[in-house]
């Protein structure tokens, strides 16, 4: 199959591409190398995709409409995955424009490309993060998310808004799938696994936020790949009457799946297993929780299991001890 993946130089665009390679598929990838981290990175995650003759690399930016509609007329993709964002929730805080230009803007610009010619199925990543101010938990898709605590969870919710509108006026197949707390190799150095690992080979003290009793539904990569690839062949369609038990809508070939393990853990147990693998402590500067965080995340992963017959199961023991791995190969510490 031919792919269309935006976002392929960031942590799980590459991860992303770098598995429907592996099994024979066509990628293209779009990727500005915006500089919020580390571009050399990003330049060599797109590297180790090169090293396939079925990927080619398109340096653009998707507010950039002609040059991004071009792109996609050249790449004439069966399956879009669009996943190029301006990520962070504490970022947005800071810039909140680079939001709206990337993940509203930019968003638009696609679903504009695509209701000239639809793929056959559209995914959409969007996040955790949507669930805002919502308080039942596990987290289901068919939950309310109309109260977003930060500008990034309001403009992945418009994300969400605008490809449903668009599945329904122009027959688009969409799946939104939203992500929770991805880590694992070639991970962003913004996030806290990198920033702890860093901090802690280098004894500096560590900032934890909530005093450490906030907790994560953490996702390893290469289960949230393995989720995404089996829902590839999904394509949502319109129907009849909708299952509560599904959360397709009853309006649009399009359909929200929550990708997550259903199995949180708290950010001390998260530094602990951080410092076994290690073999060393963190100091640890307790700090309140930050403006525009939450308390906690839980996935109810039984629509994704239900569909795909999968479900993320990767330890939080095992996945921090991959990604200390590759960090210390990456850096040779």
């Amino acid at each position: 199959m031919r792919f269309l993946i935006t976002g392929t130089a960031g942590f799980i665009g590459f991860n992303l591409a770098r598995r429907l390679l592996a099994d024979g598929h066509e990628v293209q990838g779009v990727d500005a190398l915006t500089p919020y981290y580390d571009v050399e990175l990003k330049k060599k995650r797109h590297a180790v995709l090169a090293g396939s003759n079925r990927f080619t690399a398109h340096i653009a930016n998707i507010e950039d409409a002609k040059k991004f509609e071009a792109i996609h007329a050249g790449a004439a993709p069966d399956v879009v995955v669009h996943l190029a964002a301006q990520a962070g929730v504490r970022y947005s805080l800071e810039n909140p424009e680079a939001y709206v230009r990337t993940n509203v803007d930019g968003t638009f610009n696609l679903l504009e490309i695509m209701r000239r010619k639809p793929p056959k199925h559209f995914m959409f990543a969007s996040t955790s993060s949507v669930y805002g101010a919502n308080k039942d938990m596990p987290f289901v898709e068919t939950a309310r998310t109309d109260h977003p605590l930060t500008i990034y969870a309001a403009t992945k919710k418009a994300g969400e808004l605008m490809a449903h509108s668009y599945a329904h006026l122009f027959e688009i197949p969409t799946t939104a799938f939203r992500f929770f707390t991805v880590y694992g190799p070639w991970g962003r150095p913004d996030m806290a696994l990198f920033k702890f690992v860093d901090a802690i080979l280098k004894e500096k003290p560590i900032d934890v936020y909530g005093e450490g009793r906030m907790s994560r539904d953490f996702t390893y990569v290469d289960d949230l790949v393995e989720a995404i690839a089996r829902l590839v062949p999904l394509v949502p369609a319109r129907v009849a009457q909708s299952d509560a038990n599904d959360s397709v809508s009853p309006a649009a070939p399009y359909r929200v799946v929550n990708i997550g393990g259903g199995s949180p853990v708290e950010l001390t147990k998260f530094i602990e297993a951080i410092e076994v693998k290690l073999g060393k402590k963190a100091i640890r500067n307790l700090m309140p929780m930050q403006q525009g965080d939450v308390a906690d995340t839980f996935a109810n992963a039984d629509l994704l299991e239900k569909l795909t017959g999968y479900r993320p199961s990767t330890k939080i023991e095992e996945g921090v001890g991959k990604f200390v791995d590759w960090y210390r190969e990456y850096f040779r510490v």
